[in-house]
Parts: structure tokens; C-alpha cells; sequence
């Protein structure tokens, strides 16, 4: 990929994108089923708008402390090519000053107007994520994503605690289905821009043990993440609705690890990692679901 940087002035949309908007949607869907789950009626709408708020203002700090840490590396992958610090619109400084600013204005609010244990739990996902993951792990061992992932698996806890302010067992087990998500949704990934990883010096899975190894790993790990979504069922936070849900949606996930580790094309690699979005979004969409229909 080439080294050559823009010189075009920043925009306000780099300042977006800085934010990684669709991953943070995707966290605050989950934050707001941990919301609603941990109340038999509505959320109180203040703590519903200024939580999740708050939430998105940490995690996109988080993202824009992964541009600006991880610049040199986006340059040398055509994935990340394009980021404004990458390419030189945004400095340094200017992603660093961006970061700090909406860091602390969403602190700010989760302190004064949600809680704070959601507020310190915010930054402990904040500190992993950009941090211990992104400044640590992601270089030090091709289980990073697997230790790495608990931060990114925070979001319904968040939600929860937001409301309730108690760190629930009921929370923890939305945490664990998202922890178990995460390897096989980040690894099926890898296995795709697995030449750009080993260009750029990252110890992903595929890069330091290969690919068959890393495809028998999302193959196990769907499995347990399969099991690990029906705990709701047992443990009584969800009804029928919901684990019909999780079994339809398990089975498919099932069905790509199996074809990725069996029968791949060009594409399947990425059709896994794709579909993996779509049924973490629809597990937390049948919670809710489930929640107020049982």
C-alpha cells in the first residue's frame, strides 16, 4: 500500500469516521437491550438518552485513540488506507486533542447525570479497548482479539448498570455472549486481509499459526458461543421467543464456520465475518423481543 499521505484539510467527516460509527452502533444496540432487560417496563429516558450518549461519546474516543496509534499500520492495509491520520488530514495532535475532548465530555455525563459505577465501567472498557488492546495486545500475541475482546464486550453491562447501578449476573451473561462473539467474528476477518497482517508485523491467528488452525478455532469457539447465547434461556432472563431465536440464528453461524473450514470460496471468509454482524444484532434485537413479549 502506498506511503503517500493526503494534504487535503480536514472535514468534519473525517472527524467522523474517526469515530468508527458502525461499530459503536453496533455497541449501542447492545447497550440499550441491557437497558431495557434490567427493567420490567420502560427506561427512564434520561438515563436512556444521556447513558447511551455518554457511552458512544467513551467508545468513539476509544476509536480515535485506535487511528491514532495504529496509524502507521492503517497505511499498509487497504482496510484502513483511507483513516484521516493515516492519510495525514487529521495530525496527531488534532486526533489526540478530538480523542480527549469527547472522552471526557461523555465521562462528564455519565458522572453527573447517569451514575458512577456505569461511568468508571465506561472507562475500564474505554482503557482496555484503546489501551491495553490497542497500544498492548494487538502486537504481543495472536490471542489479542480473545483477550482483547472483554472490552468491546462491556457495552450491555454499561446499558445495565446505567439504569440499575449494580453490576448484575444477568449482565454478565450478555457479556460472555459477546466475549465468545468476538474471536470467530474478528478472526474470520484475518483470515481475509491475512497478507495485509503479516505485512504489517500484526501477530494475528492465521498469520503465526496459519489458516486451517485459525478456521478450526472460529469452528470451536461458534460452537461454545452457540451454548453460551441459550444460558439466557436458563437462567430465566429470557423466554421461548428468544431461544428459538438463538438455536435459528447459532445454526447458521454453525453453517458458515463449517463451510469456511470445509468448503471455502473466495468470498467465505468475509460472507462468516459479515453474517457474524448481523446475528449479534439480531440476538440482542430477540432479547428485547422476548423481554416484553413473555
Amino acid at each position: 500500500m502506498s506511503e503517500l499521505v493526503s494534504h487535503k484539510p480536514a472535514t468534519w467527516r473525517d472527524y467522523y469516521d474517526m469515530c468508527k460509527p458502525r461499530v459503536v452502533f453496533l455497541m449501542l444496540l447492545t447497550s440499550v437491550v441491557g437497558m431495557f432487560l434490567a427493567v420490567p417496563g420502560m427506561v427512564p429516558l434520561d438515563i436512556l438518552l444521556l447513558g447511551n450518549f455518554g457511552i458512544a461519546l467513551v467508545a468513539s474516543s476509544g476509536a480515535a485513540v485506535n487511528h491514532l496509534i495504529d496509524h502507521k499500520i492503517d497505511i499498509q492495509m487497504s482496510r484502513t488506507h483511507h483513516r484521516p491520520v493515516a492519510q495525514g488530514r487529521v495530525s496527531q495532535t488534532q486526533a489526540g486533542l478530538f480523542a480527549l475532548v469527547i472522552g471526557t465530555l461523555g465521562m462528564a455525563i455519565m458522572m453527573i447525570w447517569v451514575n458512577p459505577l456505569s461511568a468508571w465501567l465506561t472507562l475500564a472498557s474505554f482503557i482496555g479497548y484503546a489501551f491495553i488492546y490497542t497500544g498492548y495486545l494487538k502486537h504481543a500475541t495472536p490471542q489479542n482479539i480473545v483477550i482483547g475482546g472483554l472490552a468491546g464486550a462491556m457495552p450491555p453491562l454499561l446499558g445495565w448498570s446505567a439504569v440499575t447501578n449494580t453490576v448484575d449476573p444477568n449482565a454478565l451473561i450478555l457479556v460472555l455472549i459477546i466475549f465468545a462473539w468476538t474471536p470467530p467474528h474478528f478472526w474470520a476477518l484475518a483470515i481475509h486481509r491475512k497478507d495485509e497482517y503479516a505485512k504489517s508485523g500484526i501477530p494475528m491467528l492465521p498469520v503465526t499459526h496459519g489458516v486451517r488452525v485459525t478456521k478450526v478455532h472460529i469452528f470451536a469457539y461458534t460452537l461454545g458461543l452457540v451454548i453460551v447465547t441459550i444460558l439466557p434461556f436458563f437462567t430465566g432472563m429470557s423466554g421461548p421467543l428468544y431461544f428459538a431465536s438463538a438455536l435459528i440464528f447459532g445454526a447458521r453461524f454453525v453453517y458458515w464456520s463449517v463451510k469456511l473450514l470445509y468448503r471455502p470460496t473466495e468470498t467465505t471468509a468475509m460472507d462468516t465475518f459479515r453474517f457474524s454482524i448481523v446475528y449479534l444484532a439480531a440476538i440482542f434485537i430477540a432479547l428485547m423481543v422476548d423481554h416484553y413479549t413473555f
